[in-house]
């Protein structure tokens, strides 16, 4: 019973040391500027276990927080538009009750946080009603130790990183609906300069545009003196059935340029649905269908298509403006063109390119003149709509590419967002929070997913990394992450298959501007949405915690296309055995496993290790390499496979940590064995050598674990855990604890072991076991102490701690 209270204990301290920290009560203050003006407005502050986070939107020169006598502050960037989000932190120490404030030139706000202890209490009512509803994964885990049951546990405590998204339309590659039976549309098309997109904007206009339209241009007043003489050319090449050129006398601005083309429009007769059309937007082949086709439903009042630049309609990333290259608008919209019905109701259109009812547009016939030359007049008529019933939709299956505003200075154009958002806000109180709800839930998730994975294909034609990940973390996870970061400093996207969630697959995007991403149950989801990419490189990463994992190598081989590349990588050993440490049943490492083995820990389910092995063997011997990241690791290999080809075995070892980082000038140093304290880097679990640890603590040892401890694994309580930590504060940590040495208890043989290296790079002696990667990496070191792997590894620690005598804090 002690030991089941000691496991949820420590459940606790994780469920409490990863929540996202103590809100501030104000915690959505606003921030006032010198002149008393609203400038700013805070959306997060939280007091997390080590420091003070705030971030927000400012229109202000710069924003500031103080903690103490602590300060810090962020400048607006030159040439920023409208609101920008800002971020700011500050450290504190364990414990530490900070009397912080935030300002933006203003009277400062200061923060005020509740009673730890009423933090506390709702944690733990929290975490009970969670418990609660795990009862049925802890009692299969319990009992089968499947990997499903430990990630259900990790997601509903929130244990586990990364993004989570919602499922996809299950109709989002139906059949394409009809094209809606409507009165020819007028295409408005205000123009102000930028003549050289306004010629593109034409051009395809007359090349894409099919079915009866009729067009209104509205030349206003443009500094440049082609606009109008090009104008006068072309409108009547573009094919409309009817066009007509407004050239008033002044300048009207967007709104003005808008409404007189409606007049104009009234007073010829025309009927009929309305296209707004910036002059800057490119639309794709039989766009016009696509766009009317929803609005055959008399209750949708506009319809706007995903963008680049279209607020909460862009691709690849909701709400991340980019600029796309020579021809993507095509292959993106070709993509999106034979999606189903694609479309999500939203809290305004947007209005580069909107389609508007004409019912509704009777209803409210004008933008209104308040919002000036632009910028939020669509937002101000959606919301007038809204209340008259009409509703709002996102289309899904049509791409129109915005290449900028260009119709204003930026400058002018930053005055007018400021001054037309505060009269939004003072309108419409609640339409931030829509907006909020819409960017959480994100209802256009499916079509946005298959533009931004058309989107990547189209901005990487060399082909695009597809990995197989998991859910687990670790330095698997750490690896990815560094890999696709790396990418996307080179331009280069990513997609990433995550499995062992609670949907069965997770398909993700990985862009500059962000993540998207959508969950399906369906295999044949994932091929199609993957075929959008005309060229993958796909790549094995971890598949641990799925719970069908024979049907892996199967999927990717499925996916695989010619031309595809296909790579394993071996971050652990689950393509040799469902036991990916090699642990036997006992919970011990007896060296590598061929098809011949037996033991229960190697087996899935009914399938024994022959037919694990001869499954994944189909995917090692398919790969145009399977990459090792320790020479250690290929005995392992050719025991599982073989017959695999060498020659596609290669051996590439992750970057090896900066000894400048990590090294600890004048460390703790211990006299005599006893006096030793020593250090473990990462997470400890039963493979990782929690046994190992119970044990040197029981005879007197001093430990302290730099990172946090499996719940259903707890340690001694005299072994000190510091918690989570960044690589960057291990010098500090070290002197902190006073660690003199260091040991890598891990009783499996690890691929490539991360902590080993960081540690070896600290100067300091470290000991651990001759097996896998870390015990490679020891010999190889000078202050590495490989030990022996007996049956008794407490043991083996202990005597090789005591051989060492009076050890200097850096050996050698």
């Amino acid at each position: 019973m002690i030991v089941y209270l000691r496991r949820l204990e420590g459940l606790f301290q994780r469920f409490d040391r990863a929540r996202p920290g103590i809100p501030a009560l104000n915690a959505r203050a606003r921030l006032q500027g010198a002149d008393g003006r609203d400038v700013a407005r805070l959306e997060r502050a939280l007091h997390e276990r080590r420091r003070l986070a705030v971030s927000g939107q400012s229109e202000a020169p710069w924003v500031e927080l103080r903690v103490g006598e602590r300060r810090t502050r962020i400048e607006r960037p030159a040439g920023a538009l409208g609101p920008v989000p800002f971020a700011l932190a500050l450290p504190l120490e364990d414990g530490e009750a900070p009397e912080a404030a935030v300002s933006a030139g203003g009277a400062p706000v200061r923060l005020r946080f509740p009673p730890r202890w009423r933090v506390q209490t709702m944690r733990g009512a929290d975490f009970a009603w969670r418990m609660l509803r795990l009862v049925p994964a802890l009692v299969g885990w319990a009992l089968t130790h499947d990997p499903r049951h430990r990630g259900t546990v990790k997601r509903m405590l929130d244990l586990e990183g990364g993004d989570r998204f919602g499922p996809l339309p299950h109709d989002l590659f139906a059949p394409a609906p009809p094209d809606a039976d409507l009165p020819p549309p007028t295409v408005i098309l205000p123009a102000h300069d930028g003549h050289d997109l306004l010629v593109a904007c034409l051009d395809r206009l007359a090349r894409h545009t099919t079915g009866p339209w009729r067009l209104i241009a509205v030349e206003d007043r443009s500094t440049d003196p082609r606009i109008r003489p090009l104008l006068e050319a072309r409108l009547p090449e573009l094919g409309a059935a009817e066009t007509h050129l407004i050239a008033p006398a002044e300048n009207l601005g967007f709104v003005g340029a808008v409404n007189a083309a409606l007049e104009a429009r009234e007073a010829k007769g025309w009927d009929g649905p309305v296209i707004l059309l910036n002059s800057d937007a490119l639309v794709p082949r039989d766009w016009l269908p696509r766009l009317l086709a929803p609005l055959a439903d008399p209750s949708v009042a506009s319809v706007t298509p995903l963008s680049n630049d279209a607020e909460i309609t862009t691709v690849p990333t909701i709400c991340m403006r980019h600029d796309l290259p020579p021809g993507a608008v095509d292959r993106i919209d070709a993509a999106l063109a034979a999606l189903g019905p694609a479309t999500a109701e939203m809290p305004t259109g947007v209005g580069f390119c909107m389609a508007l009812s004409g019912a509704h547009l009777a209803q409210v016939p004008r933008l209104d003149p308040a919002f000036g030359p632009g910028y939020g007049e669509e937002v101000d008529w959606c919301q007038k709509v809204r209340a008259l019933g009409g509703r709002h939709l996102g289309l899904g299956r049509l791409f129109v590419e915005h290449a900028g505003g260009v119709s204003f200075g930026s400058e002018t154009k930053r005055r007018l967002i400021q001054r037309n958002h505060r009269t939004i806000v003072a309108r419409y109180p609640a339409y931030e929070g829509e907006v909020n709800v819409f960017l959480e839930d994100d209802p256009l998730r499916g079509p946005r997913l298959a533009g931004a994975l058309a989107w990547a294909g189209a901005v990487a034609p060399e082909g695009v990394p597809v990995y197989l990940a998991h859910w687990l973390g670790g330095g698997a996870e750490i690896w990815l992450q560094r890999r696709i970061a790396r990418d996307l400093g080179r331009g280069r996207p990513s997609a990433v298959i995550r499995v062992g969630g609670t949907a069965r697959w997770q398909v993700e995007l990985h862009a500059p501007t962000g993540v998207t991403g959508a969950t399906t149950e369906d295999a044949g989801t994932v091929a199609a949405l993957l075929a959008l990419l005309p060229r993958r490189d796909l790549v094995y990463h971890c598949g641990v915690g799925d719970p069908e994992p024979l049907e892996i190598p199967d999927l990717l081989l499925r996916l695989r296309q010619p031309g595809d590349g296909l790579r394993v990588l071996m971050h652990d050993w689950f393509p040799v055995s469902p036991s990916y440490t090699l642990l036997d049943a006992s919970g011990r490492y007896r060296g590598p496993v061929g098809a011949g083995d037996d033991d229960p820990a190697h087996r899935a389910g009914r399938a024994a290790l022959a037919e694990w092995q001869a499954a994944w063997g189909r995917l090692m011997e398919a790969a145009d390499t399977v990459i090792l990241f320790s020479e250690a690791g290929r005995p392992i290999l050719e025991r599982a496979f073989p017959g695999l080809d060498p020659a596609r075995v290669q051996v590439r070892p992750h970057a090896l940590p900066d000894p400048e980082t990590f090294r600890v000038l004048d460390p703790p140093r211990a006299a005599t064995p006893e006096a030793a304290v020593l250090g473990v880097l990462g997470n400890v679990n039963h493979h990782k050598g929690a046994d190992v640890l119970d044990a040197l603590s029981a005879e007197g040892a001093r430990i302290v674990v730099l990172g946090e401890v499996d719940p259903a694994r707890p340690l001694r309580r005299a072994i000190t855990v510091h918690g989570g930590y960044a690589p960057s504060e291990i010098p500090a940590l070290v002197r902190r604890h006073g660690i003199t040495h260091w040991i890598v208890p891990s009783i499996w043989p690890e691929t490539f072991s991360f902590v080993t290296h960081e540690a070896l790079a600290t100067g300091l002696p470290v000991l651990g076991f001759d097996i896998g990667a870390q015990g490679w990496a020891l010999r190889a070191a000078q202050n590495g102490h490989p030990v022996p792997f007996g049956e008794d590894p407490a043991r083996d620690l202990r005597a090789a701690l005591a051989q060492l005598q009076e050890v200097p804090a850096c050996a050698g």
